[in-house]
């Protein structure tokens, strides 16, 4: 079975305080769908296109479990405690194997 991964790009955070509260509520709930975090803002480098001000990366056991996290009423309840003060570009990927 594929891995799924969430990667989220923010262009702007207008309230950290509003996107502290969010990551506090929704990790415990991102980790329930069995969502493990790889990236969570850190030192960065860009060389090509736009720079971003954080990169978050989270692995999920499966496609499906990365979307069933997404759309649960919980994570999406999170959500709201940022989301008119932060601007993301955010999708859903499968992974893929070479084995």
């Amino acid at each position: 079975m594929k891995k799924g991964y969430w990667i989220s790009l923010y262009f702007k955070i207008e309230s950290s305080e509003n996107l502290k509260k969010y990551a506090e509520t929704v990790t415990p709930i991102i980790k329930g769908f069995g969502g493990i975090p790889l990236v969570r803002g850190g030192e960065h480098q860009t060389y090509d296109g736009d720079d971003f001000v954080r990169t978050v990366i989270w692995e999920f056991p499966s496609f499906q479990k990365a979307i069933e996290c997404h759309n649960s009423k919980e994570y999406q309840a999170g959500w709201n405690l940022a989301k008119n003060t932060t601007q993301r570009h955010m999708q859903v990927i499968e992974g893929f194997s070479i084995e």
